[in-house]
Formats: C-alpha cells, sequence, structure tokens
C-alpha cells in the first residue's frame, strides 16, 4: 500500500474552490446600480412607446433627466428609477442625484415628471414632480404599501398612472 502525501498548509489553501464574488443588494443580476438603472430607463422608453409616446433620449450624462417625452408645443423631462428596497410597508425609492461631488434632490424646475419602477412588483409609479421635488416635496418615498399599513399609502393614485404623460407642465404642477 503506498503512503498519501503529506499536505501542507499551503497546498490546502490552493485547493480551496474561489469563493463567488459578494453579491450587493438590489443589484439582481446586474453587475452595477448604473447598469440597472440604464436598463429600467429602456424599459421605460419601451413601455412609453408601446401606449403611443413618442420618447426621447438625451446624449451623456450632463441633463438631470433620463427621457423626454414629446407633447404637442414641448416636452416633458422624465426622471426614471428603480428600487427593490424594502422599508417598512412597502419600498423605498430616492429621488436624488449626484452632482457636483454630493447628493442632492432635484429642484422643482429641473424635472416634470418623475417615474418609479419597483423591480419586486413589476409596477411603474408616474408621479408628477411637484410632488418629490424641490423643499415641499420628499426626496424619499414609499412605494407599493400594503393596504392593511398603517400610514395611508400616499402614492397609490400615481402607480400605472401613463395618463400623466399626455398633459402639459402646467396641467401637471395643478395636481
Amino acid at each position: 500500500m503506498a503512503k498519501k502525501p503529506l499536505r501542507t498548509k499551503k497546498a490546502v489553501r490552493t485547493n480551496k474552490p474561489a469563493r463567488p464574488a459578494k453579491k450587493r443588494r438590489g443589484l439582481l443580476h446586474f453587475k452595477t446600480f448604473g447598469e440597472r438603472g440604464a436598463w429600467v430607463e429602456m424599459l421605460f422608453t419601451t413601455f412609453a412607446m408601446f401606449y403611443g409616446f413618442r420618447c426621447l433620449r438625451p446624449c451623456g450624462e450632463y441633463f438631470s433627466y433620463d427621457v423626454a417625452i414629446e407633447i404637442p408645443g414641448g416636452m416633458l423631462r422624465v426622471q426614471v428609477k428603480s428600487t427593490t428596497f424594502r422599508y417598512g410597508a412597502g419600498y423605498l425609492c430616492e429621488f436624488t442625484h449626484g452632482r457636483q461631488g454630493r447628493n442632492r434632490r432635484y429642484d422643482q424646475g429641473e424635472l416634470d415628471l418623475c417615474v418609479a419602477y419597483v423591480i419586486p412588483k413589476k409596477v411603474w409609479y408616474i408621479i408628477p414632480a411637484n410632488k418629490v421635488t424641490g423643499t415641499k416635496g420628499k426626496a424619499a418615498i414609499t412605494l407599493g404599501q400594503r393596504k392593511n399599513c398603517r400610514n395611508k399609502p400616499k402614492y397609490e393614485q400615481y402607480r400605472e398612472a401613463w395618463h400623466l404623460l399626455r398633459k402639459t407642465r402646467e396641467q401637471l404642477l395643478s395636481l
């Protein structure tokens, strides 16, 4: 009977299988949040075109909006976000952006609509920007709330509100 070779500590370490890279929460099958953001922007554009809207995508990262929707006499500026972050009775979505080295909320004049996609529920929220921007709006909002929760769901009226893409800026401000 042949003797088994002695295994040194070094040999044991090299024989271990490599650990898979740690997956960041909320990324799903995407490598970065930027990749997930690009995907949800394309998904929104696809849905909007399916509903009969004409979409424009600005070139580069210079604008505060991701998509523009053509309307008679102008366009609507739309910021698209997505969330998988479970928070309380719903999903938390932040309408902030990093500019000049810090995170800040959008000004009211920068956007006309804020769109959020709740990935686990596969639901769109199309919200007038004045509800979530400026000093009066909340930058972090809870979407997709359960019906039996303590707080009344504040943004459920904007769930799948594709009709808001047909409104003018002035009409959106009056909502």
